[in-house]
């Protein structure tokens, strides 16, 4: 059997351990997203078990339903399953997506003068790789629509969810910047992952719905291209891990909070009074305007304190009392608390085994 070219093997390696210099990861995942990957890649008769060992992840990690991944470790369990089914749709269409697909995709797609070019491009392309989904533009002054026309059998959340990561991804890191989702109408029933899909996509996102489409901002259209192949050759670098997670609203109050937090370390972090006035505005004003968004300042710096503590256990090799002092607590019988009430996992557990 001839050996196939991987992404990995044409650009380097996809995704690298991060360096102690570089930026730790903001974010994390929810298993729920991993166990629909490897579900995939069981029903093709691939075990699970090499899958979590090349990502990194510890089988104890996914017997919690509350555990969570960073993206690194994500995005290398999207790069062991495209390997093992040599198919980066994970064989969720009739005609397998081939390793080394979304590699031309994005060469196709660089040329493009504006967003809506890109986009007319990237499903031009999803249509060749594809028999069972494919992404039609539909681009207005209001919105810029694109509809997920499953031939007239619905695909699973999991499904919409990789073509959407994959078309969304590429289209943002073309034109520069995170675009604003307005809406996201699936033919799919509501899954039990729900919340983290909305994380995904947007807060407007609906199931049961008689067709399937997601709504991006209108001027997404008329941004122009601005990557190279020189920038080309580091988005791929790092890809899927730089562009899987998404907040959902990043003018958001909440996103310029963690803005704030991410630049200062977490023994810093200030209260709530203090943040409010570095943001011009009255503590009260602050609690207010985050209720509405259905936050409260604690549960930010929660958040993120959860995710930083992943990325440290997946990609570092600081002792578990370390981290514990470095996210501020004050004992690591604290943090180990903390951290199981988060994910269902002790922090032992979490880390790689072997």
């Amino acid at each position: 059997m001839p050996k196939t070219i991987t992404l990995t093997e044409r650009f380097g390696h996809l995704v690298t351990t991060p360096s102690p210099k570089k930026k730790i990861e903001r974010d994390s995942i929810s298993v729920s997203l991993v166990e629909a990957a490897l579900h995939c890649a069981e029903a093709r008769g691939v075990a699970r078990e090499s899958l979590l060992a090349a990502a990194g992840i510890a089988p104890a990690t996914l017997e919690s339903p509350r555990a969570r991944v960073s993206p690194v470790q994500y995005g290398k369990l999207w790069n062991a399953t495209a390997d093992a089914l040599d198919d980066e749709f994970f064989g969720q269409d009739a005609h397998p997506m081939r390793r080394g697909s979304f590699v031309l995709l994005c060469h196709a797609a660089l040329s493009s003068r504006d967003g809506g070019q890109a986009l007319a491009r990237i499903a031009g392309f999803m249509r060749l790789v594809l028999d069972e989904l494919s992404f039609e533009p539909d681009i207005d002054e209001k919105r810029v629509r694109i509809w997920l026309d499953d031939k007239g059998a619905q695909k699973s959340m999991f499904a919409y969810a990789t073509g959407f990561i994959l078309v969304y991804g590429l289209l943002c890191w073309l034109v520069g910047r995170r675009i604003p989702v307005l809406a996201a109408h699936l033919r799919c029933a509501e899954p039990a992952a729900r919340d983290e899909y909305r994380l995904m996509f947007c807060d407007d996102l609906r199931f049961d719905a008689p067709r399937s489409f997601v709504d991006l901002s209108a001027d997404c259209a008329t941004l122009p291209v601005v990557q190279t192949p020189a920038t080309l050759r580091r988005f791929l670098k790092d890809a899927p891990a730089n562009f899987i997670v998404k907040y959902r609203n990043p003018d958001s109050l909440a996103a310029r909070i963690r803005t704030r937090l991410r630049q200062t370390a977490p023994t810093d972090w200030p209260e709530a009074e203090s943040i409010a006035a570095a943001l011009n505005m009255a503590e009260a004003t602050l609690r207010r305007r985050l209720k509405q968004e259905g936050l409260t300042y604690q549960t930010i710096k929660d958040a993120l304190r959860r995710d930083l503590a992943i990325a440290r256990l997946a990609h570092t090799q600081q002792t578990i009392p370390q981290i514990a002092d470095a996210l501020g607590f004050a004992e690591p019988s604290a943090f180990r608390r903390a951290f199981r009430k988060w994910t269902g996992v002790r922090p032992a557990d979490y880390r790689r085994e072997g």
